[in-house]
């Protein structure tokens, strides 16, 4: 490689040396540059910018020790975070297991951890009248057959119009806007309970919306530990959406509004009914093995089995099944969730993730399929709001790629439009 001329800082290189060194294309080396994994100079009289080769190569080593070397795709999706830890198939919240977590506190206090590295024991969230009065009337003008994704989409932008407060990014207004959004979401769905309460924590509001039958205390923990395993799972698609949102320094709803639009997808939120359909067809049918045949016949992933992330069993899920082994009303589901594992095996073996455990919760108290995905955007609304404060204080836009352009190399002759036919 070529040295241009050294400075104190020591050995330069060009775009297409650093490209080289990195096992990536010269434009991607920018890409590292915008994300802050790199410094770049313009040297005077020189021509481009030039990198240190010391962080060069730093970086070039962390890819190759990661396995990101030259892929163009992970290595540049990498973000700073100081929020959650994927490791060996567990996982944590500001380097606090994050099971241990949901099992000994609220949904509400680990959304707090999550925020402010600070416990709040007791903390409940409530929303300003007219937040959720503007949320209820923008979710009640949907169509019938609107779904909850829907209503909490609707219900963020309306919150978000009744707060002229809502372009502050202080740390401060964010939390104030995090803490009064979550309760209002809660509060613009569709209640299936007509007694439903509007107080108290937060998992007790939340299950009046899915449910029509009352509720016992063990019932409401599983699904208060349910939203607080799910507050935030590091750079899930929903969360990088945020983040792109929250780099542009887009408001705090207005990220939330990016994160609900990408739940939507099957292979994220949505799973969750897939798992819960398959597990009512299997209690249905009693027997796992041929529901997973017509699966399987039809070309369909099993869905509530396997994690990208955990070679193992998910955690959330095993946390969750030990919960719902003492709901006596949980038993039939319980057994027909085994089933699925089991058979399953033969064919590939996969442990169960929290889909399928958050399908064994909505099918045994007669909840929509919709549920899982719904406990799924509530609870994952606190890590939104967390991720979103964690990128406005880094450098703005710094969430923008560089494409890489695949189409005819410029110059190209204009186009020109067809023919007309001439009148007769």
């Amino acid at each position: 490689m070529r040295d241009q001329e050294p400075g104190p800082e020591g050995r330069r290189l060009t775009t297409q040396e650093a490209a080289e060194l990195l096992g990536v294309k010269p434009e991607t080396v920018y890409a590292y540059v915008s994300r802050g994994h790199l410094s770049s100079r313009r040297v005077p009289g020189g021509r481009g910018s030039t990198f240190d080769a010391k962080e060069v190569e730093t970086l070039a080593r962390r890819n190759r020790r990661e396995g990101t070397a030259g892929s163009g795709s992970a290595a540049d999706l990498s973000v700073r975070t100081a929020l959650t830890l994927i490791d060996a198939d567990r996982y944590y919240f500001r380097g606090v297991d994050a099971t241990e977590l949901a099992a000994r506190h609220s949904y509400e206090e680990v959304a707090e951890w999550l925020w402010t590295g600070r416990l709040r024991p007791g903390v409940t969230f409530t929303a300003p009248a007219a937040s959720v009065a503007a949320a209820r009337r923008a979710a009640g003008a949907l169509p019938e057959h609107a779904g909850p994704i829907d209503r909490l989409r609707v219900a963020a932008v309306a919150a978000a119009a009744a707060d002229p407060l809502r372009f502050d990014l202080s740390e401060e207004a964010v939390l104030a806007t995090a803490r009064s959004l979550i309760p209002t979401l809660v509060a613009a769905l569709s209640p299936a309970d007509p007694a439903d309460r509007e107080g108290g924590p937060l998992a007790r509001r939340l299950w009046g919306r899915l449910s029509g039958r009352p509720a016992d205390e063990a019932t409401l923990r599983v699904l208060d530990t349910a939203l607080a395993l799910l507050v935030d799972h590091d750079l899930a698609a929903s969360t990088l959406a945020v983040r792109v949102a929250a780099s542009a320094r887009a408001h705090a709803y207005a990220a939330v509004s990016a994160g609900l639009g990408v739940l939507e997808g099957p292979l994220h939120g949505a799973a969750s009914g897939l798992a819960h359909r398959l597990l009512v067809e299997v209690l249905d049918r009693g027997d796992a093995g041929p529901v997973i045949a017509e699966e399987l016949r039809a070309g369909r992933r099993i869905p509530g089995l396997g994690h990208r992330l955990y070679t193992g069993e998910d955690p959330r899920a095993r946390l969750l099944f030990t919960l719902l082994a003492d709901l006596p009303r949980c038993e039939p589901a319980l057994a027909a969730a085994h089933d699925i594992v089991a058979t399953a095996a033969r064919h590939t073996p996969l442990h169960a993730n929290v889909d399928l455990a958050l399908a064994v919760f909505t099918a045994s108290h007669a909840m929509p399929a919709t549920a899982g995905e719904t406990i799924f955007a509530v609870g994952r609304t606190a890590g939104w709001i967390a991720h979103a404060l964690e990128e406005y204080g880094e450098r703005p836009l710094r969430m923008r790629p560089t494409g890489q352009y695949t189409g005819p190399r410029p110059p190209q002759p204009l186009p020109q439009p067809p023919p007309q036919p001439r009148p007769e």
